[in-house]
């Protein structure tokens, strides 16, 4: 690994074990890191930028003023991840394939955020900015979206949510059929 305060870029790691690992203060730019296991990292306040995350497990990854600019995560494992505890001027993400199971993302700006093909469980996105966010072909069973900026999102072929056109700002946004019956499910309406 590089030293405190370093900075490490261009690099790749290929099935490294990172598990508890410390990157405390480290700077990785355009960083690869591909079937690695960075469970319960800390990566307090870390720089990822232009990096990328393929098929890693990043379950309970401590992210107290971490700074992820430009990060993918493609068929990553993320469980119980705070991403409202990284620092919210350098923050852009995008999910390919990927499980984000029981983590959290209330208060941020997501705004374009792409979370195609994702299994996204019990999810909190509560008060998020999630205008023009791509969750195209997205399972959210469970996930929670209220008081959340939804306009001009893309719904289509995501399946299992829930979201009440009542709390939420969906102005615009793209929506599959028979999927998007479920918005009617907070009215006191009978169809047949």
């Amino acid at each position: 690994m590089c030293n405190k305060e370093e900075t490490l870029e261009n690099h790749l790691f290929k099935k490294e074990n990172f598990i508890q690992t410390h990157f405390k203060n480290k700077i990785f730019s355009q960083v690869t890191f591909e079937h690695c296991d960075l469970t319960q990292s800390d990566w307090t306040s870390a720089r990822f930028v232009d990096c990328k995350f393929v098929e890693c497990n990043l379950s309970l990854v401590k992210l107290d003023g971490c700074r992820l600019q430009h990060v993918e995560f493609e068929n990553c494992k993320l469980v119980g991840v705070n991403f409202t505890t990284c620092d919210k001027m350098f923050f852009s993400l995008k999910f390919k394939k990927c499980l984000i199971d029981t983590s959290n993302f209330t208060d941020l700006d997501l705004k374009g955020t792409y979370f195609q093909k994702c299994v996204i469980r019990e999810t909190y996105f509560t008060h998020a900015n999630l205008s023009q966010a791509d969750f195209e072909g997205a399972d959210l069973r469970g996930s929670t979206f209220h008081n959340t900026n939804l306009s001009k999102a893309n719904f289509r072929q995501a399946i299992n949510y829930i979201i009440n056109p009542l709390t939420n700002q969906l102005s615009k946004a793209k929506f599959s059929k028979p999927e998007v019956m479920a918005l009617l499910d907070h009215f006191d309406i009978l169809i047949e």
